[in-house]
C-alpha cells in the first residue's frame, strides 16, 4: 500500500472513531431518539458525503416505513412517502435483515419504479443498511449517489453498518423510556391516565384557568354497588367492566378533555374551560349513558351499572388541584349518601 493510501486509509479510521465516540456519549446523555438520530445521520454525511441520505423507521400498526429524516434532492416528497415492508432496495433490505450495497439502482432485481424513482436519480449508487436490535428489523438507514458521485465501497458499508448499530440502541432506549413513561401515567386495566397522570394534568390546568380567568371542571366518579359484580361474577368479568366504563367515558370527552381512573372504581373526568353549569350537563349525559348500556355482554352477561358523580369547580370551589379533587370527593359522597345514580355540585 502507497504512503497516500496508508494515511488517507489512518484519517478514514480517525474519524470513524471520533464519530462512533460522539455517538456513544450522546448515547449515555439523553433518552430523546430524534436527538440521536439526528446525531447519527450527521455523522454518516460527515464521513461518506452522499448525495441523498435518509433514515426510516417503521409504523408497527401499519407495517410500513415512514421517513423520520431524509436529506437531499427530493427530500421534500419524500416525508410524506410510506414504503411498504420488501418494496424497494430499502423495503429488501428491512423485510431480510440484510445490508444492501448497489452499484446501480436501475440494476437492482428488487428495484421499485415508484420509490426508487423518487431518489430522483436515473443512475446512481445505493447503500441500505437495517437499523438491529436484538435480531429485529427498527428501520433503515439509505445513502444514494447520483451518476457521476463517487461509488459507495463495501468500506462505507462497514462504517454505515457500525453507525446503524448505535442508531437501533438509540431507538430501542427511546421507546423503552417512552413505555416506561406510559406505565407509570397510563392505568394498566382501563388506559386512561392513572392517579400520577390527573395530579400532573391537573396542576397544569389549575394553573393556566387562575391565570387566565378561564373556568376548569372536575367530575369524580364512584360506580354504584361496584362491589357485588367483583364478588358475583368474579375479577375478570370486573376488570373487563371497568374497561367498558373507561371507553363510555372517553367517547364523553372532547379532545382537550382528560378521564382517570382514580383507584378501585373511582373515575375522574377533566374539563378544560368548563363551568359548573356546562359540567354538571356532561355529568348528566354520563349517567344516562351508564344506564342504558349494558355491560358485560362479551361474556354473555347483561349488566346494569350506575354511578354516583361529584362535581368541583376552580375557582369557585378550589383554587389548587388537590383542594379540586377533594371537593369534587365530597360531592361524591353527598350523592352516594342521597341514594346513590345522580350527581351533586361541591358545596351543595
Amino acid at each position: 500500500m502507497r504512503a497516500t493510501d496508508l494515511l488517507a486509509a489512518l484519517r478514514r479510521t480517525v474519524e470513524q472513531l471520533a464519530a462512533f465516540n460522539e455517538l456513544a456519549k450522546a448515547l449515555t446523555s439523553t433518552l430523546e431518539s430524534r436527538e440521536v438520530l439526528g446525531l447519527v445521520m450527521q455523522k454518516v454525511s460527515a464521513l461518506l458525503r452522499p448525495a441523498n441520505w435518509s433514515l426510516l423507521l417503521h409504523d408497527e400498526p401499519s407495517d410500513m416505513l415512514y421517513f423520520e429524516i431524509a436529506v437531499g434532492v427530493g427530500s421534500e416528497r419524500l416525508r410524506a412517502e410510506r414504503i411498504a415492508v420488501g418494496e424497494g432496495i430499502v423495503g429488501t433490505a428491512f423485510r431480510t435483515g440484510k445490508p444492501r450495497l448497489v452499484d446501480d439502482v436501475r440494476s437492482a432485481p428488487d428495484f421499485s419504479p415508484r420509490f426508487d424513482a423518487l431518489t430522483e436519480f436515473k443512475t446512481g449508487s445505493v447503500l441500505a443498511v437495517p437499523l438491529m436490535f436484538r435480531g429485529r428489523a427498527l428501520g433503515v438507514i439509505e445513502l444514494v449517489n447520483g451518476e457521476g458521485d463517487p461509488r459507495f465501497t463495501e468500506e462505507d458499508l462497514a462504517s454505515v453498518m457500525a453507525i446503524a448499530d448505535f442508531a437501533a440502541i438509540a431507538i430501542q432506549n427511546a421507546r423503552d423510556f417512552q413505555r416506561v413513561q406510559e406505565l407509570t401515567l397510563v392505568d394498566e386495566h382501563t388506559g386512561l391516565g392513572n392517579v400520577r397522570s390527573l395530579r400532573k394534568q391537573l396542576d397544569g390546568e389549575v394553573t393556566r384557568a387562575r391565570s387566565l380567568g378561564h373556568p376548569l371542571s372536575l367530575l369524580f366518579l364512584d360506580l354504584d354497588h361496584f362491589k357485588s359484580v367483583n364478588d358475583t361474577h368474579g375479577h375478570l368479568v370486573g376488570s373487563a367492566l371497568l374497561r367498558e366504563v373507561g371507553g363510555l367515558l372517553r367517547e364523553e370527552l372532547r379532545p382537550v378533555d382528560a378521564a382517570f381512573r382514580y383507584g378501585g372504581d373511582e373515575f375522574a373526568m377533566m374539563l378544560v374551560e368548563v363551568d359548573v353549569r356546562s359540567a354538571m350537563a356532561t355529568a348528566e349525559r354520563v349517567l344516562a349513558r351508564l344506564r342504558g348500556h349494558r355491560f358485560g355482554r362479551a361474556a354473555g352477561l347483561d349488566l346494569h351499572v350506575t354511578a354516583s358523580i361529584g362535581i368541583a369547580a376552580c375557582p369557585e370551589h378550589a383554587g389548587h388541584a388537590t383542594e379540586l379533587i377533594e371537593a369534587a370527593d365530597r360531592a361524591m359522597y353527598l350523592v352516594k349518601a342521597r341514594g346513590r345514580d345522580g350527581l351533586a355540585v361541591a358545596g351543595s
